[in-house]
């Protein structure tokens, strides 16, 4: 087989294939095979007329797309392969000599992987970020495990508070009419979680156990069902309970109860460590955002739609996936939210955009600074996700190989080190004053 490269513009270029006539006869062959399976003809039985017999009647022409469609992916792949590019989409396909006896010639218009061209990645300035634990974040650490583990309490007397859980029914109307969805019975609801619609919790709020009371909302105009949007409802509410949230006291038993540690100092100690940690991981995490952020606006290049599109659709099945872990899927998120696939779409693309940008600078800065995967790197990989998915390292490597994705294992762990890479090799500087005030109050 003979292939040929040749570039027209930018990304696009024209790849040029002859394969030889007996692999042509042998992809007519297989068609023919495929065919005579299906056809009757008078005198024979289904699937045992005679080649001969065969071409007479419908001639080999019959045979072309068939033997074409088989041929034509296997002959592409070698083709790439033998080329060395990189498609991004599917090509554009001319066919311009396949007949019997003959060699296999095709045209095939290809959009590639865009080249790079690299800008300033060494020596770019990162913000300086604080990793110290301030008493004011430990004190909110503690805090928030006190809510964690509080106890819900009944009230037996008083009224319903923000924070507080009531037990309500309520039934819900509009212009006098009930509609669907709108009526339950013995629901909890957390009051000041914002999971109704805007209005009502504050509404609730100051009523007492057994009391009534018509709570007079407007349903959002995005609203998902399209015939409630904008609309005035009344809902008819009757409390039936009322629970509060009963805070431990942080002392030494809490502690006891939450950890390892026999006092609340020692506990207190560790956590701080723990915070250390967790700001000292997104401190680094914000620093490569930014070192990369800046790799890619200096560099130049331009994007195929295709590629661009195809993250897209990676995107919408890691969000599906994400969907399905919490009990939902698409389908389901896109009735509740009102919006359509092609909503989705269009609201990830600017993001899938960046990630296709950064992805293709940082591949181009690894090949500039002789970056590569060792067996090391690997092995280290494969034992980071044996000891997560509690599986031996053969078993990981199996798997990976099983499916084809150890590839692109060490393409994620590729652009990883390039990632280090570019850190390494930045500035640290001290972040302007107003970006100093708003991490303070953060």
């Amino acid at each position: 087989m003979k292939a040929t490269w040749e570039k027209i513009e930018k990304n696009l270029g024209v790849l040029e294939v002859e394969v030889e006539a007996d692999r042509v006869a042998a992809a007519l062959d297989k068609a023919f095979n495929k065919v005579v399976k299906k056809i009757n003809v008078p005198g024979f039985r289904k699937g045992k007329v005679p080649r001969s017999i065969f071409e007479a009647r419908f001639g080999v022409e019959s045979l072309y797309q068939d033997a074409i469609d088989i041929l034509l992916p296997e002959v592409y792949t070698e083709a790439v392969d033998q080329t060395e590019i990189f498609p991004v989409e599917q090509p554009e396909v001319d066919v311009d000599q396949f007949a019997k006896g003959q060699t296999f010639k095709f045209k095939a218009k290809v959009v590639v992987k865009p080249e790079v061209e690299l800008g300033e990645y060494k020596g770019l300035e990162v913000p300086k970020v604080s990793t110290e634990v301030s008493e004011e974040e430990l004190t909110a650490e503690l805090e928030r495990l006190q809510q964690r583990h509080a106890e819900l309490v009944v009230v037996e007397e008083g009224q319903a508070a923000s924070g507080d859980v009531v037990v309500i029914d309520y039934e819900g109307s509009v212009d006098g009419e009930l509609f669907e969805g709108g009526s339950a019975e013995r629901q909890s609801l957390e009051l000041g979680s914002n999971t109704f619609i805007p209005g009502f919790e504050d509404q609730v709020i100051g009523l007492g156990t057994g009391d009534s009371k018509d709570v007079e909302v407007t349903f959002p105009e995005e609203y998902h069902a399209a015939e409630l949007a904008g609309k005035k409802a009344v809902f008819k509410v009757k409390v039936h309970e009322i629970k509060r949230k009963e805070l431990p006291a942080l002392d030494d038993e809490f502690a006891k109860d939450v950890s390892e540690f026999d006092t609340l100092d020692e506990y207190k100690e560790d956590l701080k460590k723990q915070l250390a940690s967790r700001k000292e991981e997104e401190a680094k995490a914000t620093q490569e955002n930014i070192v990369v952020e800046k790799a890619a606006e200096n560099a130049e290049v331009e994007i195929p739609q295709g590629m661009i599109n195809s993250e897209v659709r990676n995107m919408m099945r890691d969000f599906d996936n994400r969907l399905r872990q919490q009990g939902m899927n698409l389908e389901m998120f896109m009735s509740f939210s009102g919006q359509t696939e092609a909503d989705l779409q269009n609201q990830m693309k600017n993001d899938a955009e960046k990630r296709v940008r950064n992805n293709l600078v940082l591949e181009a800065i690894g090949k500039q600074e002789n970056l590569e995967v060792t067996e090391e790197d690997v092995n280290e990989e494969l034992n980071n996700m044996a000891a997560s998915f509690k599986r031996s390292v053969e078993e990981i490597r199996q798997i990976l190989e099983s499916n084809g994705s150890l590839d692109s294992l060490k393409e994620e762990v590729l652009l990883r080190k390039t990632i280090d890479f570019l850190l390494a090799n930045s500035k640290e500087v001290d972040a302007p004053a107003e970006e100093a005030k708003e991490e303070a109050a953060e």
